[in-house]
């Protein structure tokens, strides 16, 4: 059964049969009380399908196995012949973490309401399960707190972007501005967990604040400054001023955010916070334990661990393993998301043709051959990131992401050994077609097309 050969991530086990099944087809859903949290087993025979399944993510990962096995063509709007054609056999499946995440960055470039519903139907299709959406920092805030309406009315928007990464002066003059209603919010989280996707947003504390601090002085270290929403890229000193008003701004944040959105885990930040004093860590903790008394469980970077003591969290490990065996012995739930590793803003070769080169190298091939360094019940699961600094349109966010996510995704779902040679032809023959098929503008193996490059913008390679 060829087909089964083909599955991006790879199927647990698989049995053959003889025969073929016409498909569109009917399936026979079925409860699989046997099968692992997000599992399924696919039995498909010349007259029928049927989908067993752990629970609704199960069933869904199920469908996009059919998918997988019907062909590129299934992958497009519309059909284009009358009908595909399914392999018969078993396959029976489910994912090594329960948190296979990638971070979208929303705030330094604004994607619209429809290209973050095209997004989750792309980390869906790959079976990814968390969109860590990043919606607030220096450079901007989108998302709509009605209590607090400058929020998007001057933090929403910047007059100016700096110009490649560089440490100079240069910026292309071009207001940047967007940001999501409640009923945008609110109906991102339902398409998405139609898609078994959960939708946990960030909103950045005490640190990557300037934007909030624009629209209201008095959150800031000097209300007399005249604070702008910033057009560098980086890291800015502004921090919110840890007194109590700041404090009560952000419970008010935070429980408009708890009411959109309903994941168990909501994003803090706590991340690059230069000149923080005990007072900061004070505030951050504060708006934690809120989010605790509340029934949710706070997301931080693994700065926070700095902090002082803290509720129980989920810690996202960032810059290097160390942190993820501390968080784990702080009884802390970890979440790898390391930036030499899997940062998918990162350049992707040496080549001058690059894009925008910044940070780390970092190859499809070294984003396969990544394993965690951390194991045990601690580990929630590992997650990509796509920082937006230099992803200015959806079509330099697909450059950057795909298909280094397409390895990320059978690194987070696969179990057992992983080989590269045996994974790049199944990705060449089979799975980039379907990327095609979609309209994804994936970076091609052998280096970008020339509409890709970005001639003469400087980037900070490392």
């Amino acid at each position: 059964m060829p087909g089964f050969a083909t599955l991006l991530p790879r199927p647990v086990s698989v049995t053959e049969a003889p025969g073929s099944c016409a498909w569109p087809a009917p399936v026979a859903v079925r409860a699989g009380p046997d099968l692992p949290a997000e599992g399924y087993r696919l039995a498909i025979t010349p007259g029928r399908i049927t989908l067993s399944a752990a629970d609704p993510a199960g069933e869904h990962h199920g469908r996009q196995t059919l998918r997988q096995l019907a062909g590129p063509d299934a992958f497009r709007a519309a059909s284009l012949h009358g009908g595909l054609v399914l392999p018969c056999g078993v396959v029976e499946d489910h994912p090594k973490l329960r948190w296979r995440g990638c971070l979208l960055d929303v705030a330094r470039h604004f994607r619209t309401k429809a290209e973050v519903l095209r997004f989750v139907d792309l980390l869906a299709a790959h079976k990814l399960n968390v969109l860590n959406l990043h919606l607030t920092d220096d450079q901007v805030w989108r998302i709509e707190v009605p209590q607090f309406p400058k929020l998007t009315s001057v933090g929403g928007w910047r007059r100016s972007s700096m110009v490649g990464r560089h440490d100079g002066p240069e910026r292309d003059g071009r207001p940047h501005g967007g940001f999501y209603t409640t009923a945008d919010l609110r109906e991102i989280v339902a398409y998405a967990t139609e898609r078994a996707v959960t939708v946990v947003p960030e909103i950045d504390l005490p640190g990557h604040a300037r934007a909030a601090i624009a629209a209201y002085p008095e959150l800031g270290p000097d209300p007399a400054a005249g604070w702008e929403v910033w057009t560098a890229w980086g890291i800015s000193t502004a921090l919110l001023d840890p007194s109590e008003s700041t404090v009560d701004f952000f419970r008010a944040v935070f429980d408009h955010v708890l009411d959109v959105f309903p994941s168990p885990v909501i994003g803090l930040g706590g991340d690059e916070v230069p000149g923080a004093t005990e007072a900061h860590g004070r505030l951050l903790r504060t708006i934690a334990e809120h989010l605790t008394d509340r029934g949710r469980t706070p997301l931080g970077w693994d700065e926070v661990l700095d902090t002082g003591p803290l509720p129980p969290m989920v810690i996202g490990v960032w810059r290097d393993g160390a942190h993820g065996v501390r968080a784990a012995e702080l009884g802390h739930d970890v979440i790898l998301c390391p930036e030499d590793r899997l940062y998918l803003d990162h350049r992707q070769s040496d080549h001058p043709d690059e894009p925008i080169p910044v940070g780390y190298r970092r190859t499809l091939e070294d984003v396969y051959r990544y394993e965690p360094d951390l194991a045990g019940p601690r580990l929630r699961g590992v997650q990509a990131q796509l920082w937006s600094e230099h992803m200015d349109s959806v079509r330099r966010v697909d450059y950057a992401a795909f298909p280094r996510l397409c390895a990320f995704a059978e690194v987070a779902w696969s179990s057992g050994p992983r080989d590269f040679a045996e994974f790049l032809p199944r990705l060449r023959e089979h799975h980039l077609p379907r990327l095609d098929a979609l309209g994804v503008e994936y970076r091609p193996l052998d280096g970008p097309h020339p509409w890709q490059t970005r001639p003469g913008v400087p980037g900070r390679p490392r």
